[in-house]
């Protein structure tokens, strides 16, 4: 059990990590 709480603090995180990058790239203006 141990294991799987390890497992997911650590997709917390990085899904913590994509969305905070996500929403500086949709914050950014396209220059497209």
């Amino acid at each position: 059990m141990r294991r799987e709480v390890a497992e997911l603090r650590r997709a917390n995180e990085i899904l913590k990590a994509a969305s905070v990058y996500f929403a500086k790239e949709l914050d950014r203006p396209r220059t497209k």
